[in-house]
């Protein structure tokens, strides 16, 4: 049975950074791809960054520059770096793997205060 497990969310002040980390277990194969989406209450989950087992990265405009994403094929883990964090950013982030079929996090909250 296949589980992501997040952690590194909680409460930082508008410019301060965090550090997302999620570990995928329970598949014998690397996932195809691996990333985050976040949700703001009221608000539809969006795709904030994903990257591919071959290393192929993307950020959504609203984060370019100021979010990284990287993993660790061999532990099945991805990160997500965020720097100059804004009260926008504020969300529920969810990681999610992709193999046969799509896996999600439970989730975990990142609120930026001003």
């Amino acid at each position: 049975q296949v589980q992501l497990v997040e952690s590194g969310g909680g409460l930082v002040q508008a410019g301060g950074s965090l550090r997302l980390s999620c570990a995928a277990s329970g598949s014998p194969f690397s996932f195809n791809r691996m990333g985050w989406y976040h949700q703001a209450p009221g608000k539809q989950r969006e795709l904030v960054a994903s990257i591919t087992s071959g290393g192929s990265a993307y950020c959504a405009d609203s984060v370019k520059g100021r979010f990284t994403i990287s993993s660790d094929n061999a532990k099945n883990t991805v990160y997500l770096q965020m720097n100059s964090l804004k009260p926008e950013d504020t969300a529920v982030y969810y990681c999610y793997a992709d193999l046969s079929a799509r896996y999600w996090g439970q989730g975990t909250q990142v609120t930026v205060s001003s």
